[in-house]
């Protein structure tokens, strides 16, 4: 699995932080539009797939579902 691949639930860090400070977003929905929810402030952000993919810097957090 790639430093890139992502999934539901993920923690994510993207290239440039959001104007509250915060770079660690949660995946909070998947398909051809990607939401992503800011972990400082809980703004979400809804892109699409390929604008994503660009702007993401790494996974910090896999989510596990058997926790």
């Amino acid at each position: 699995m790639s430093d890139k691949a992502f999934g539901l639930h993920d923690v994510v860090e993207m290239k440039k932080p959001h104007p509250c400070g915060e770079n660690r977003w949660k995946v909070i929905r998947l398909g051809a539009d990607i939401r992503i929810k800011c972990m400082g402030c809980d703004h979400s952000v809804l892109m699409p797939r390929r604008e994503f993919t660009k702007k993401l810097k790494k996974v910090l957090e896999r989510y596990a579902e058997n926790e």
